[in-house]
């Protein structure tokens, strides 16, 4: 069971995402992308009120990924990242990332705000912005 809705195809499509956007990040930056595109499916606000699936979440537009635009993302998913994508599906939450909804690769250091959105941390060369729990209590 998991904290949203998913089937074997949604876990396939997270675990193409999560090597997309951070293979270089290793297990811990992938599991830190999988919690904020979670986040996005549960959440009910700012960017996300039609957000209700995996499928609209990794495709959204506009506000989506741009892995979805480069050939890598769309190579079959490996065991280990669909290992990971399961792990945030059933709800594992990893910092800086719990209740994140963005990030993004700056060409230094990370913006106190980026969208208004608060910086709530940094792993290795993405920054992670979270919404406050009044603005989108679903993530918290």
């Amino acid at each position: 069971m998991g904290v949203i809705p998913y089937t074997e195809k949604d876990v396939d499509l997270l675990a193409r995402l999560l090597r997309a956007e951070a293979e270089g990040e290793g297990k811990q930056g992938m599991l830190l992308v999988g919690n904020v595109g979670v986040n996005r499916v549960r959440a009910d606000c700012l960017d996300f009120k039609d957000i209700r699936n995996m499928n609209d979440m990794v495709f959204q537009s506009p506000g989506g990924f741009e892995a979805t635009q480069k050939g890598y993302f769309y190579q079959g998913a490996r065991e280990t990242e669909k290992q990971l994508a399961r792990k945030v599906i059933k709800g594992e939450r990893f910092s800086p990332a719990e209740n994140s909804l963005w990030f993004f690769r700056p060409e230094g250091s990370c913006p106190a705000q980026w969208f208004n959105q608060w910086n709530v941390g940094k792993y290795k060369l993405h920054c992670f912005y979270s919404p406050t729990s009044s603005d989108c209590p679903s993530v918290y």
